[in-house]
């Protein structure tokens, strides 16, 4: 019985191997290694936002609102770009766009202006500095709605501390309504009032994050050129300009474009402080009306895409100045 099994095992051939097929080695080993781990923050950007971009894309594209999404198919698609048309010809549209630049321009400049001056402040050890940076952190950590109670309470017009000491103090006729003044004479200027606040929230909030930059770029300034200097009599402004804001600048520029990106787009500020009122309508509460407001899904995502396109002709920019700078 046991001749006979093994005669059995013997006559079983064994499967053939492919003689093709090469053995990973240690560097496509490591390659296929690296595939899988980046692999679910592939799908995970393809899921959140690849995909939502490309549902933007079709719906700029599509005679539909926002009531039909239920009964929309493929085989009942009308394709149009009345759309596009439509916002490209919008007088509203160029004017939150014109709102949009200038409060991103001013806010991104702003906000790295403050951060460089917070940082050069607080740059010399002192009593106390760790408490004071520590405390300069407070606004970018705030959530943004609790920051946005806080400013709109400051500068009510009927309770706020803003105009009771304007009122008392500074001689003011009347209390302001800061928030939806869209503008105030001031001599011969007319003074855009609830921008200009926004624009202040925006600098508040973000400034910190500039700091935070700007602080570790000083750290690893040598202090020997820097003394060097003061020998040879150079003044601080002579210093700033010559000795540290070329090793400023790099890191600057990078916040400067981050962060026009971020306020370009940004929504939820000015909704939360304004609602777009009193000349305060930027592209992305303009995206929120006509999605939400008026329900045109067409529109809402053509604006959604112009705006797109107009930061990739930022992003565009600033990567040719990288790629001349570099060359």
């Amino acid at each position: 019985m046991r001749a006979a099994e093994r005669t059995t095992r013997r006559a079983v051939p064994e499967p053939p191997r492919d003689r093709h097929r090469k053995p990973l080695t240690l560097s496509r080993r490591e390659d296929l290694h690296g595939r899988l781990l980046v692999g679910p923050t592939v799908i995970v950007v393809l899921l959140f936002a690849v995909l939502p971009f490309l549902a933007v894309a079709l719906f700029a594209f599509l005679d539909v609102r926002l009531v039909d999404i239920p009964r929309l198919y493929i085989d009942n698609l009308v394709f149009t770009g009345d759309n596009i048309a439509a916002v490209w010809n919008s007088p509203r549209f160029w004017s939150a766009a014109t709102t949009t630049v200038v409060y991103a321009a001013a806010s991104s400049a702003g906000a790295v202006l403050v951060g460089l001056g917070v940082a050069l402040a607080l740059r010399r050890p002192f009593r106390g500095r760790g408490l004071i940076r520590a405390l300069v952190l407070v606004p970018y950590v705030l959530p943004v709605v609790a920051a946005a109670t806080i400013w709109k309470t400051l500068l009510n017009p009927g309770y706020g501390l803003v105009n009771a000491v304007g009122v008392e103090w500074l001689g003011w006729a009347e209390p302001i309504a800061f928030l939806t003044t869209t503008t105030r004479d001031l001599g011969p200027f007319a003074v855009p009032v609830a921008l200009m606040c926004v624009i202040a929230f925006e600098v508040w909030k973000t400034f910190p994050l500039a700091f935070l930059f700007i602080t570790a770029r000083l750290q690893v300034v040598p202090e020997d050129i820097e003394e060097a200097a003061q020998i040879d009599g150079a003044g601080k402004t002579r210093i700033f300009r010559h000795l540290l804001l070329p090793e400023l600048a790099g890191v600057m520029a990078l916040l400067a474009v981050l962060r026009f990106l971020w306020s370009f787009q940004n929504f939820n500020d000015i909704y939360l402080l304004t609602g777009g009122a009193g000349g305060t309508e930027v592209l992305a509460v303009r995206v929120y009306s006509e999605l939400v407001v008026r329900a045109n899904i067409g529109t809402a995502s053509a604006t959604g895409l112009l705006m797109t396109g107009m930061l990739l002709v930022v992003v565009a920019v600033y990567a040719w100045m990288i790629k001349r700078e570099r060359a």
